[in-house]
């Protein structure tokens, strides 16, 4: 396509005009991003070392007090106390008590963390703090650990967790693994809502995000952290293998974060802190947007110079190749649209004029085909089996003879009536009601000839005015008695029972004869969709060959056992919108009729 190729190497020359100069840039760009990434992250780094320095620093120096106090000379002699007989204490107990619990005060003051120190005197039985004193439970003592720092969570809220932390020293030191055998024990405890503090002090101006992670499931954010964020990124991070200090690159929904990890040298905790990228990269990336406007202004004025080429050439082709597609796809209704006067109107009249044509042949085969169809339906509906009319003009000649005339009579009445009704073919579809008094009148001949023999027909008063092809139940039940009836001996009773479910009718014929088994039943249901085979009936063919030329592929015959005992042959179709109201012949009643 000569024209598609003019307009492509246009663009591309302007295109490789502006290669050099996006190159330049990129390389630019790239060389100024790696250095202020460089340094950013270096900063970061520092102020993460800094702050878990402080960190340390106030918890090395809280981890002191017990060590510092228990060499107290005050908090020491409460080892030689011992519990008085009764409850109260003397005078000389109560002012060393106040001045122990003074040094507590002064010693938790000391630093600007929220923390308690607790003396536990098992010779007093007494638990002394900064502001109280109460009884100790000796029963208590065992649960206290001197094996370092110890943490214990409990939920604040739903969505809020929050960590008590406790260090315990105990007098004498050998034994640690057995307080309840100690002469004193002091804990100082501390929450981690003074950490949390310290990470909101840290946080600033909120472009950081640190948090502490203490171990699997422990975690202390500060106030406004993204929990689920954090979780995401804990799942990419392998921080049970840090040792010291690491950073990664960790990349979640589209967005990069910068993460600087910082293990504590004093608790092991691990110092988290992330930033997001494109927060870091700000500056730059609104100079690259600068840049890349300008490009694109370019790129756009470019576009300009050819557009003009565009339109004149390029659409119109395009249209045509689409046009094309969709006569291909035999969508013959596309027509083209013709502007301007240039060399595109001539050949979109011409494309217009040859659709034109080809829709037209293609109508007439068409209708050509539906003439067809509807000659091989009337050729299939004019098939019928004239044995019967045989044993009928037979069983005449016999009751003449015997001179019954009643039943000569009423044999006529009815051949006559089953006679006019074959031989009326100019309607293309009659109505339930109007077949079905076709079909009583069959089976009343039969009935005269077959003493036994008795019928059942349930026909809804809804569906009188069902349509279906003429001659398309009595096929059915003329099967029912040759071969259901007649061939058994104690056969008798032919049910129709005609019924609607949802859009579909069904009127199926059932009789008590010997019936079928299973694989007889499936290889003539095969036998239906195949061309008629000289060996078999012509009636159930007829029939569910009619119905599917009439009603689609969903339609026709299905045969099953019957609850009777013997056959059960339904005929099922999409039910009709409208009514045929031109009911000829006699009329049947809705409801059920026996015979």
């Amino acid at each position: 396509m000569p024209t598609f190729n003019l307009y492509r190497k246009m663009l591309t020359v302007l295109v490789l005009m502006l290669i050099p100069i996006i190159a330049l840039y990129v390389y630019s760009n790239k060389t100024s991003t790696d250095v202020l990434r460089a340094e950013l992250q270096n900063s970061s780094r520092d102020q993460l070392n800094f702050f878990q320095q402080q960190i340390d620093t106030v918890i090395h120096s809280i981890s002191q007090w017990p060590n510092l106090l228990i060499y107290d000379p005050d908090i020491s002699n409460l080892k030689d106390i011992h519990h008085p007989v009764g409850d109260h204490l003397d005078l000389e107990t109560i002012e060393l008590i106040k001045r122990i619990q003074k040094k507590l005060s002064i010693q938790e003051n000391s630093v600007n963390w929220a923390s308690q120190l607790t003396i536990y005197s098992p010779s007093l039985q007494r638990i002394i703090t900064s502001s109280k004193v109460n009884h100790l439970d000796e029963t208590y003592l065992p649960s206290l650990s001197a094996k370092g720092w110890q943490m214990t969570s409990f939920s604040v809220s739903e969505q809020e967790r929050e960590h008590q932390f406790s260090l315990v020293t105990v007098s004498p030191f050998s034994s640690s693994r057995n307080p309840e055998k100690s002469n004193l024990v002091l804990e100082v405890q501390f929450s981690s809502g003074n950490i949390k503090q310290m990470l909101d002090a840290f946080r600033g101006d909120g472009q950081r995000n640190p948090f502490y992670y203490v171990k699997e499931g422990e975690i202390i954010y500060h106030s406004a952290a993204n929990k689920e964020l954090v979780a995401q990124l804990l799942e990419n991070l392998q921080l049970q293998d840090l040792e010291k200090s690491s950073y990664e690159i960790v990349t979640l929904a589209g967005e990069s974060y910068l993460v600087n990890m910082e293990r504590s040298t004093t608790t092991g905790w691990i110092l988290v802190d992330y930033l997001p990228l494109s927060e870091m990269m700000l500056p730059i990336t609104k100079s690259n947007t600068l840049f890349y406007a300008s490009v694109a202004a370019l790129l756009l004025m470019a576009a300009v110079v050819v557009y003009l080429l565009y339109v004149q050439v390029q659409v119109p082709i395009k249209q045509l190749i689409m046009s094309f597609q969709r006569v291909k796809k035999e969508d013959y209704s596309v027509r083209l649209q013709p502007k301007g006067n240039t060399e595109f109107t001539f050949l979109f009249k011409r494309f217009n004029s040859m659709v034109t044509q080809i829709q037209e042949l293609f109508q007439r085969s068409y209708l050509e085909q539906i003439h067809i169809r509807e000659a091989k339906l009337k050729q299939l509906q004019s098939q019928i089996n004239p044995h019967f009319f045989y044993n009928c003009f037979s069983f005449i000649s016999s009751m003449a003879k015997l001179q019954n005339y009643s039943a000569v009579i009423a044999m006529s009445q009815n051949l006559s009536h089953y006679y006019r009704y074959t031989t009326r073919q100019e309607k293309e579809l009659v109505t339930l009601q109007e077949e079905l008094t076709f079909v009583q009148h069959y089976l009343d001949i039969s009935v005269m000839r077959m003493k036994r023999l008795t019928y059942h027909i349930e026909l809804p008063d809804e569906l009188l005015l069902e349509m279906i092809p003429p001659l398309s139940i009595q096929p059915l039940v003329e099967n029912a008695v040759l071969h259901g009836i007649e061939r058994s001996s104690t056969a008798s009773t032919i049910a129709i029972v005609v019924a609607r479910e949802g859009h579909r009718v069904t009127v199926t014929v059932e009789d008590d004869g010997k019936g079928m088994d299973e694989a007889h039943i499936v290889a003539l249901m095969k036998r239906l969709n195949y061309p008629m085979q000289e060996d078999m009936g012509c009636g159930l063919w007829n029939v569910h060959q009619r119905m599917t030329l009439r009603y689609g592929n969903n339609a026709g015959i299905t045969i099953q056992p019957s609850r009777l005992g013997g056959l059960s042959v339904t005929i099922s179709w999409h039910a009709t919108d409208k009514q045929d109201t031109d009911n000829e012949g006699e009329p049947i009643d809705g409801g059920h009729l026996a015979g």
